[in-house]
């Protein structure tokens, strides 16, 4: 199914899921804060840093592929501390202006809303500091484990309280560490195409086509009311 020429959705049927996790980096914040710092801190442009980034998702490589090229002498995790002294940890200015609406709307049309990706404990206090509506929360390091790693998923199963994979539908922007492991674990997949990687990645072949595709998530408690069967 199209939305406007941006969203495709899977057949609807009955079988819709009752509750969406959320990924934080690029679904429900802008991280263009978080890249900026890292710019300043290894003294280089902001646009410098963006387009070895870039680079290095086209490539398939990680963040030390970065860094190993904007300071080959440099260990970047000893600036850890200090980068988050600059950044101060997650503010309402770094939310995507279509999160709060969409978490209020799937709230109020009795989804589950799940908040679980890839980041250290201190962001769970950030992300609880902003009020965003929600069920259960936590991150990677609180659970002990880190996508694309399966038991991550299952850690996201017991956050829900809900044994059934299929019942759950993931939101994330990475294909590698999002659409494609969370759906080999048997969750429903919504790919969201903003940020970085969302942009500049490519689903692999071997991975199940997602659910859901979106550039944004205005659309998502529209499309899943409809998916049930239902109308908003």
């Amino acid at each position: 199914m199209t939305l406007d020429g941006i969203t495709e959705q899977a057949d609807v049927d009955d079988d819709a899921p009752s509750t969406v996790v959320f990924d934080v980096g690029e679904v429900l914040i802008d991280e263009t804060r978080v890249w900026g710092v890292w710019a300043d801190l290894l003294g280089v442009s902001r646009l410098t840093f963006a387009s070895v980034l870039g680079a290095a998702i086209v490539q398939g490589e990680g963040l030390q592929a970065v860094f190993d090229h904007l300071a080959p002498n440099l260990e970047w995790r000893s600036f850890e501390q200090e980068h988050e002294d600059r950044y101060g940890g997650f503010r309402e200015e770094d939310l995507y202006p279509d999160v709060r609406r969409c978490l209020e709307d799937l709230v109020s049309l009795g989804f589950s809303v799940v908040i679980a990706g890839n980041q250290p404990t201190r962001r769970r206090t950030q992300l609880e500091a902003l009020g965003l509506p929600h069920d259960a929360m936590a991150m990677s390091e609180e659970l002990g484990v880190a996508k694309p790693d399966p038991v991550f998923f299952d850690r996201v199963l017991e956050l829900a309280g809900n044994d059934e994979p299929e019942e759950l539908l993931y939101v994330g922007d990475r294909t590698d560490n999002d659409v494609a492991p969370a759906a080999a674990a048997g969750l429903r997949t919504c790919w969201l195409r903003r940020g970085p990687w969302g942009q500049l990645q490519d689903l692999p072949e071997t991975a199940a086509e997602p659910d859901l595709v979106l550039e944004g998530l205005g659309e998502l408690a529209t499309l899943l009311t409809t998916w049930r069967g239902e109308t908003t």
